[in-house]
């Protein structure tokens, strides 16, 4: 509740602009991330047109990472895997893709321009891919209770701010050495935030 009038946790975030501020804080206590990744995008409509949502999760389901995209090519591609590699700080030894073309040839490049290393193993299985396929349904139920976006940019930060409340809620973070297992929400952001 803001200034009386009732939203979502991330619509709250991104209407208060904290989403990226808060990101950065939580990214300090995130655990690393299987090597074994499986990308796929969805569609987002953002002022009736649709954009795609590039997300990738390990093979134990946990958040690799995500990018916002008015396009669905092969440069979009390539920015998603560049931005997912940094913020692992390590590339993946298998990548599972769908049949999508500009994504198999966005990883033959990366290869190509050594971002990705040569033996990184490329695959192409729907079967597999229902790990990811699932794991958009949570972040598609937020998006949806929103009823779209009016911009590019607050669609990116309120996305920014699901796709944190959904690794807060997989346990992608180390919260250890705050002593704050057992303890209310509340608790547990004041924590994360003065640490």
């Amino acid at each position: 509740m803001h200034r009386g009038l009732s939203s979502s946790f991330p619509a709250a975030l991104n209407s208060l602009g904290y989403a990226p501020e808060f990101e950065k804080r939580w990214k300090r206590f995130a655990q690393a991330v299987g090597r074994s990744w499986r990308v796929d995008e969805t569609y987002v409509k953002i002022r009736g047109e649709w954009c795609y949502l590039y997300r990738a999760v390990d093979r134990a389901g946990r958040t690799v990472d995500f990018r916002l995209s008015a396009r669905r090519d092969v440069a979009a591609a390539k920015a998603f895997f560049r931005k997912a590699i940094k913020g692992q700080h390590d590339a993946p030894r298998t990548i599972t893709l769908d049949g999508y073309a500009a994504s198999h040839r966005a990883v033959r490049e990366l290869k190509a321009d050594g971002l990705l290393p040569a033996d990184t193993k490329l695959r192409s299985s729907k079967y597999l891919n229902n790990l990811i396929e699932q794991d958009h349904r949570g972040v598609k139920q937020r998006i949806a209770a929103m009823l779209g976006f009016k911009g590019f940019a607050t669609a990116a930060i309120t996305i920014a701010g699901i796709e944190l409340m959904h690794r807060i809620r997989k346990g992608q973070f180390g919260l250890e050495r705050l002593g704050v297992q057992g303890r209310v929400a509340p608790a547990v952001w004041n924590a994360v935030l003065q640490a």
